[in-house]
């Protein structure tokens, strides 16, 4: 992160002091290269990270990891990355890339120079908030990964080339407040350009900030739960999703440059790196569950077969696995950042905690209907859903609700690797069995992610600080709110 923040300085120290030293006017001024970014623009590209985030593709990257880990995809050629091979992953392009961009639309749209002109774009408030939620988006991912991260520090450029790392607990706080401050600072003056998440609607972006919030306060379970709670009704009390036509997704285009990303891995660059693990296909199968056919795609046997997960060596091919269905791996096809159903499993593990006064049966029905409805679409049917949860294995039991919620919360999340592992470490459900032969020197599914190597060598000092501070780098030391 540091030399990357090093070369951006060099650059624009030499860009300043060209400008000095010549006295040409505007004759070398290139009207296609504007010297005030464009806050639309700056928007849109860090947006669409958003698809990055939650396309899961990539073979040892840090999208694909969680997925992995729990087990809602497998390997298929390199088994590699579900046998942990990957400990140590790279964040610094989130930093120079779309956390940059969000920090530049808000000081654009803050400093009296640039503020005026900004309006182009929408009105400063609503740039504003709409930037701090989504730059919150992005840090809380950040952290849920790697624990500790660069926060107050971050995004200083040549001001600070080696941040400190703050606590996560600290993190968490400050994200609660960006997102409630953020939404009660949107006006009604014009539309944000460049908004291609929820096309600038400002009660919609309300509502997500709101259940972000909820979301974030459940992580806090076992961590902080007075504090967690608090978080939890006051978000609910703002606002948060209320239906599947509520639900947050990423929407692909039939464009090269911003197609599905399972559509780049399994048709324009041919690969299939992933499948449907076994894992995850053998329990869907076991209870009948109707969204199999809308989550894996038949092998050419005709038949749902989950790749064997983290076997090795490899007897099979693609075309002998389920491969994800085309409702998640069409070149359109969008992805979901967060729903309805996930906003009713929260609702549901609240009210089990004591934290809301529902009914935590009446809710996880609700949640699982809504995952139904949201995976089947106009072919959800009632009846469908009432034989599916009168199942033993899928009946509510108050004396296993947790497992419950936490293995239905595991299959709605399909996709949503990153939530689904979140989820999973917290409160340990489903039961999953880790690789049998890993190659990371463990024995035990990952809990995080270890810190880039450059760290150690480019901001050393700050490094060995949270490393005494927050435990052994490494994939099993827990962050904050699993602990």
């Amino acid at each position: 992160m540091k030399k990357t923040w090093y070369k951006a300085a060099i650059a624009s120290l030499l860009l300043v002091t060209v400008a000095g030293c010549n006295d040409f006017g505007d004759m070398n001024v290139n009207p296609n290269n504007p010297s005030v970014p464009n806050p639309s623009s700056l928007l849109t590209g860090a947006e669409r990270n958003v698809g990055i985030i939650n396309g899961q593709v990539g073979p040892g990257g840090a999208n694909s990891a969680p997925a992995l880990y729990v087990q809602q995809l497998g390997d298929v050629t390199y088994i590699e990355d579900s046998r942990y091979k990957t400990i140590n992953f790279n964040y610094s392009g989130w930093y120079t890339g779309p956390l940059n961009s969000l920090q530049k639309i808000i000081e654009l749209n803050t400093d009296e120079d640039t503020k005026v002109a900004a309006q182009a774009f929408g009105s400063n408030a609503n740039q504003i908030a709409t930037a701090r939620i989504m730059k919150a988006y992005f840090f809380q991912w950040l952290t849920d990964r790697w624990g500790d991260i660069p926060y107050s520090e971050a995004l200083k450029g040549q001001e600070n080339f080696s941040p400190a790392f703050d606590k996560q607990q600290d993190i968490y706080n400050d994200l609660f407040k960006e997102w409630k401050e953020a939404a009660a600072q949107f006006d009604n003056g014009a539309t944000v350009k460049g908004e291609i998440l929820l096309n600038g609607n400002v009660a919609r972006w309300k509502q997500f900030a709101n259940s972000l919030r909820l979301i974030a306060a459940l992580r806090l379970s076992q961590a902080d739960a007075t504090k967690g709670a608090a978080e939890f009704k006051a978000a609910l009390a703002d606002g948060v999703l209320a239906s599947n036509a509520d639900n947050v997704q990423y929407k692909f285009l039939s464009d090269l440059n911003n197609e599905n990303p399972l559509y780049n891995n399994y048709q324009t660059n041919n690969r299939k790196d992933f499948a449907v693990s076994s894992t995850f296909v053998n329990y869907l199968s076991k209870v009948n569950d109707p969204r199999l056919p809308y989550i894996a795609a038949k092998n050419n046997l005709g038949e749902y077969r989950g790749v064997p997960y983290a076997v090795f060596p490899v007897t099979w091919k693609a075309q002998d696995v389920s491969l994800v269905a085309s409702t998640l791996s069409a070149q359109t096809a969008p992805i979901n950042v967060l729903t309805y159903a996930q906003v009713m499993f929260a609702k549901a593990e609240a009210a089990l905690r004591g934290w809301i006064t529902d009914d935590p049966k009446a809710l996880y029905e609700e949640a699982i209907k809504a995952s139904l409805k949201q995976w089947m679409g106009t072919n959800y049917t009632d009846a469908a859903f009432t034989a599916y949860i009168a199942q033993p294995d899928v009946a509510y039991n108050a004396a296993k609700g947790l497992e419950l919620i936490g293995t239905q919360r595991w299959i709605a999340l399909f996709f949503q690797g990153t939530e689904a592992w979140n989820s999973w470490r917290r409160i340990g459900f489903p039961k999953l069995t880790p690789a049998a032969s890993t190659l990371n020197g463990g024995t035990e599914i990952p809990v995080r992610l270890a810190y880039p190597t450059t760290e150690n060598t480019l901001n050393k000092e700050n490094y060995e600080a949270v490393v005494a501070r927050q435990g052994k780098d490494d994939q099993y030391t827990p962050v904050w709110w699993d602990k």
